[in-house]
């Protein structure tokens, strides 16, 4: 490697270095507050050696890697909503009685899949990338082996992530046979060339569609979805919904625009299903869920069919639309996640509806950072959730995707139904019979504390001065339609 291909994988070599220095420290002597402290240095460094490196782009690693803005943009990203859920993680996981710091080693392993996922020009790479993200999170999920609900979401994920593999791997194999490459940036050129196989590639394309399908809970592979938010842990379930979903999907906005999915009107057409299904029945399922893990994830599989209005824009307006969506949603999902993280007690987490019934009367400040999060989500203004969802309608309108917008439209108001569910039951007087056992009880932990206020502040800033955000975005979208990103 060369001297400047070494410094742009400076971050992923933090990342991938830090859990082999736990491993060596836990098995001299075992220290919760350390580890987890030395985590937060060590995503602080990755996320600053990232910023330091940029200016390097862009840099190809041939075959398997390019580390341009768009890739540096979102390992930053990812490393920041690492840092996050690390923050969140201490005060849950000190209640925890059996060994803590596998936890951060398993955490590192992911964000490192993630991050190569993002970076990933090359099949080869996305499937390496993949199976590190996919095989953390097997044990992450069922991290509490007495945890009955953990177990099975853990066992469901295992059985559906391996059979989204299979579809991965096949559909690549009918891409390599098709176009005789695996490389994404030449996948324009053998299209067009006229000893492709055509009918060998869409078939494979397809079936990749089915293998992402799964790993973004997209309606119809999103059955997993409410099992595996419900039985992890609160942390697990934040890193699930934000860092996992938000790798995979930055994969394929850099691989569909690379062959510019638009050319080609039946991935088109599935793409749009795929889209009104996932914003309509994500939304209709949150309305009968009790369980407030479960509520959130529906709702995450409405709002990745509303990145997909985005993302079938055409245009660079649509993937600055997508970029901007994400971003949002990090930002919302970690905050709404963490408020059930740091309500959570030993043995029990806060997912039951009726235990926040009263509980702006008991934790003023908890339920209010909760609302904000919640009318983020709904979309109400002054929030990021406005402008994200605000800047879909922009790019879809200005694609003439009708259809989809009056979906997405009509589905938010359905989800506004449930988000203000659980708002009127946090600010609900409790009556005298009410059952004092649901009642939260909390030691309010300083790292979570600091985290939700970061993602307060974050998610009302950007509701109100959004123009920051959006030049940055602007600035690290180089689109050339046909020719990648």
């Amino acid at each position: 490697m060369t001297p400047i291909e070494f410094q742009s994988i400076l971050p992923l070599i933090i990342v991938a270095a830090a859990p082999i220095i736990i491993m060596l420290v836990a098995s001299v002597k075992r220290s919760h507050l350390f580890v987890n402290i030395f985590s937060l240095v060590a995503f602080a460094l990755a996320l600053i050696s990232v910023i330091l490196v940029s200016n390097l782009a862009p840099v190809t690693i041939v075959p398997l890697f390019i580390f341009d803005k768009f890739s540096f943009f979102y390992i930053g990203l990812i490393l920041s909503a690492s840092f996050l859920v690390t923050l969140l993680s201490f005060g849950y996981f000190e209640q925890y009685e059996g060994d803590k710091e596998e936890f951060y080693i398993l955490l590192f392993i992911a964000t490192l899949g993630s991050s190569l996922l993002v970076a990933s020009i090359d099949f080869i790479s996305f499937f390496l990338g993949l199976e590190i993200l996919s095989v953390s999170l097997y044990v992450l999920i069922s991290y509490f082996r007495t945890n009955e609900n953990g177990l099975e979401g853990g066992i469901k994920y295992l059985v559906l992530a391996a059979t989204s593999a299979a579809f991965l791997l096949f559909g690549m194999a009918l891409v390599y046979s098709g176009l005789g490459t695996m490389a994404f940036n030449q996948f324009t050129s053998r299209i067009s060339s006229p000893d492709t196989n055509l009918i060998l590639a869409v078939t494979g394309f397809s079936m990749i569609i089915i293998g992402v399908g799964f790993k973004l809970a997209l309606v119809p592979f999103h059955l997993w979805t409410p099992d595996v938010y419900q039985g992890a842990p609160a942390p697990v379930t934040a890193f699930i919904a934000t860092v996992s979903k938000g790798g995979m999907f930055a994969l394929m906005l850099r691989l569909f625009v690379e062959i510019n999915v638009h050319q080609y009107p039946s991935l088109i057409l599935t793409f749009t299903i795929i889209a009104a299904a996932s914003m309509l029945i994500g939304n209709l399922l949150a309305i009968r869920q009790n369980n407030i893990k479960r509520i959130l994830a529906y709702s995450s599989i409405a709002h990745l069919g509303y990145v997909l209005v985005a993302f079938l824009a055409t245009g660079s307006l649509g993937i600055q639309a997508v970029t901007f969506y994400l971003v949002a949603y990090f930002i919302t999902t970690l905050g709404a996640f963490g408020v059930v993280t740091v309500l959570s007690v030993k043995d029990h987490e806060a997912e039951d509806i009726k235990e926040y019934e009263g509980l702006f009367w008991s934790h003023p400040v908890i339920a209010a950072v909760f609302t904000v999060m919640l009318f983020s989500l709904a979309g109400i203004p002054l929030t990021i959730g406005f402008i994200s969802k605000y800047y879909v309608l922009a790019a879809g309108i200005n694609s003439s995707l009708w259809f989809l917008v009056i979906v997405l439209v009509v589905s938010s108001a359905v989800g506004l139904y449930y988000y203000l569910r659980i708002i009127t039951a946090m600010y609900r007087q409790v009556v005298e019979s009410y059952d004092k056992s649901l009642k939260i009880k909390i030691s309010f932990p300083l790292s979570g504390g600091i985290a939700l206020t970061i993602l307060t502040v974050l998610l009302i800033w950007y509701g109100i001065f959004p123009s920051a955000l959006i030049t940055a975005i602007q600035s690290i979208i180089n689109i050339k339609l046909g020719s990648g990103i």
